[in-house]
């Protein structure tokens, strides 16, 4: 907890400039602070059906549900629709299903809305393709989650995307904890393509994993609590592959150790706070990030993209990994 509270305090002095300034706060909710505590949630996105290094496809994905069940935690699992449905597709939606999980919307193919070329038309198609495949499916939920987290390029790209989702009865499964987790993933893979599980030294690429995902969660929590005044309920996006089958336990437990809270998904998602709906002119990234970025005092603790492969490749690179 004190590691925890020195961190707040110093970014929450670099946000605010001063201690008198004023904190804007974005929640039309009066909210009693009876968390005394940073609280997360885990979400998962994509949903892959192929085989990993010396993992089977079964294999890796129950690992992740095992990390899961042995913390007594839901999750909510944002899949794409494309490869869900043959049979392996199926048995993954299933298998997530039928372990409670939350099942939600990722789009079919996983397009990218800051293009011109993905129109509505195309957002639309891809958010009914994916609906009619997990709607199936007893613990499906009416969230979206929008690939790249890009939301549209401009505010009529936006508002338009905005329009489709309420239409069908769609809410942002927005995320407040962002990271690189798939960097971490590739760059594992490959060294275990090159010389073997056994002589890639899987310890090391654990501990820089754990490492990253603290310190961006500690990152976005501070910009939260400097906008809200409060600990809010967390959706941490990780992804589901070989490093969340393999580390999602340890990360867990060293959320724990540090003083989180970690809370069923799908009641995080009960914050006040995921009502808020940002400015069009702000939105994409996390939640967190587009509020932030509404107040132009606050834009030199932000850097574009918040989360990328670019920010991560030197300190692995230092490392040998």
């Amino acid at each position: 907890m004190k590691s925890i509270r020195c961190i707040f305090f110093l970014l929450l002095f670099i946000l605010l400039g001063c201690k008198n300034q004023t904190v804007k706060k974005f929640d039309s909710f009066s909210i009693e602070k009876r968390n005394s505590k940073p609280i997360v949630s885990f979400t998962f996105d994509d949903g892959i059906t192929s085989d990993i290094a010396n993992f089977k496809f079964e294999e890796w994905n129950e690992m992740i549900l095992s990390h899961l069940e042995n913390e007594n935690l839901k999750a909510i699992f944002f899949v794409t629709g494309r490869n869900k449905l043959n049979k392996k597709g199926q048995f993954l939606l299933q298998s997530w299903n039928d372990k409670g999980h939350k099942i939600a919307n990722h789009s079919f193919s996983h397009p990218y809305f800051n293009s011109d070329k993905n129109n509505s038309h195309l957002f639309e198609l891809e958010l009914l393709r994916t609906d009619t495949i997990i709607s199936k499916f007893s613990n499906n939920i009416k969230f979206f989650r929008f690939p790249y987290l890009k939301e549209g390029q401009n505010k009529a790209k936006v508002d338009s995307l905005r329009t489709i989702l309420s239409k069908h009865n769609y809410q942002n499964g927005y995320v407040t904890i962002d990271a690189s987790d798939w960097y971490v993933n590739q760059r594992l893979i490959e060294r275990i393509g090159e010389i073997g599980a056994k002589n890639a030294d899987i310890e090391k690429y654990k501990a820089f994993y754990i490492k990253h995902i603290m310190e961006r969660a500690n990152y976005y929590e501070a910009l939260s609590y400097a906008i809200n005044d409060r600990h809010i309920n967390h959706t941490l996006l990780l992804h589901h592959n070989l490093t969340s089958a393999l580390f999602l336990g340890d990360l867990i437990q060293e959320f724990k150790a540090k003083g989180w809270e970690v809370v069923h998904a799908d009641v995080a998602y009960k914050d006040p706070i995921f009502k808020t709906i940002p400015d069009a002119n702000f939105a994409g990234e996390s939640l967190i990030y587009s509020m932030v970025k509404q107040l132009t005092k606050y834009d030199h603790s932000l850097r574009y993209p918040a989360e990328d492969s670019r920010y991560e490749k030197e300190k692995m690179n230092k490392l040998g990994l």
